[in-house]
């Protein structure tokens, strides 16, 4: 049995080829998408498409076989897959509930600890306790996470980072529909004025800016696709909620818990998905994809039902 599933191709899209737009509107891997092209089964009003066709404006209808993404065992302690490594630096597909880095109060999995079980050694720059770390994800945000295992690596990538010149794309369910579809949030983020723990868009904050668009919609929600210019703390789950469309299972943020609780989340809907960069000693393009894990798979699932 095959579901048949109809999506807009956003204007971002437009002129992409089908094979890399069709992964990122079904945050699948390219591999998979390439395999539903194979089979014909991907049309663009009526017209069947192959992977070296461009996306253009209307309406994809695809066949998506009745069939679950199959999740890859970790291949290093604390659930991390270890999806690249050589000797300047590894990139983890990080799940939720494991830290970057040790700090005051957590006692549970790190990044850091869980590399150093498994033998990694990270570049010794940095303060002691996130030594090889160059960004970070939030405890509740899984996916992909690059570490300087060498100096050089570390001072290039902290560089790359500052300069905005690494690409950072996140899939998000939101509540509810943005209108517009695609647009940029450009707002100010501090702390929050009335709790420590949360952050807000408050006048004299730190300078943000969120790019996003909506790959698919349903009744109750919208998969968004969000490319972040800037990388401040809870970023995206902040500008969403400022627009009246937080993250589904985001009840720090103000997400409705009735949602959260049909589709099954503990967490927020959010996952970093694609990481692209240059290199930081050989300089070639390296770019990673990771797939949706389990339980973000599942309400998504519930979703399109």
């Amino acid at each position: 049995m095959a579901e048949t599933r109809y999506l807009p191709v956003p204007e971002s899209l437009v002129g992409e080829r089908v094979d890399a737009g069709l992964a990122r509107m079904l945050g699948l891997s390219r591999t998979k998408s390439a395999e539903l092209l194979s089979t014909g089964s991907v049309a663009l009003d009526g017209h069947t498409l192959g992977k070296s066709d461009r996306l253009a404006d209307g309406i994809l209808a695809v066949d998506i076989p009745d069939e679950r993404e199959k999740v890859a065992e970790p291949s290093v302690p604390g659930g991390l897959v270890l999806v690249y490594e050589d000797e300047d630096l590894a990139v983890v597909d990080k799940p939720v509930g494991v830290a970057a880095h040790p700090s005051p109060g957590w006692v549970g999995p790190t990044v850091v600890g869980a590399l150093a079980s498994a033998g990694v050694q990270l570049s010794r720059s940095g303060p002691p306790e996130r030594q090889g770390i160059v960004h970070r994800l939030d405890v509740g945000t899984s996916g992909l996470m690059v570490v300087a295992k060498s100096d050089a690596a570390y001072t290039a990538l902290k560089r790359a980072f500052k300069e905005r010149d690494v690409e950072k794309v996140y899939h998000a369910v939101v509540q509810g529909h943005p209108d517009p579809t695609e647009g940029t949030i450009d707002a100010p983020i501090g702390r929050h004025p009335t709790s420590d723990y949360r952050f807000a868009v408050v006048q004299g904050g730190k300078a943000s800016i969120t790019h996003y668009a909506v790959l698919e919609m349903f009744p109750a929600a919208s998969l968004v696709e969000v490319h972040l210019e800037t990388g401040r703390t809870h970023q995206i789950r902040v500008h969403m909620a400022a627009m009246r469309h937080p993250l589904a299972g985001d009840l720090t943020y103000g997400a409705d818990p009735t949602l959260a609780q049909r589709l099954g989340l503990g967490r927020q809907w959010l996952h970093a998905r694609e990481l692209a960069f240059e290199h930081p000693t050989r300089g070639d393009a390296f770019r990673a994809v990771s797939d949706y894990p389990a339980d973000l798979l599942a309400a998504l699932e519930v979703l399109r039902a």
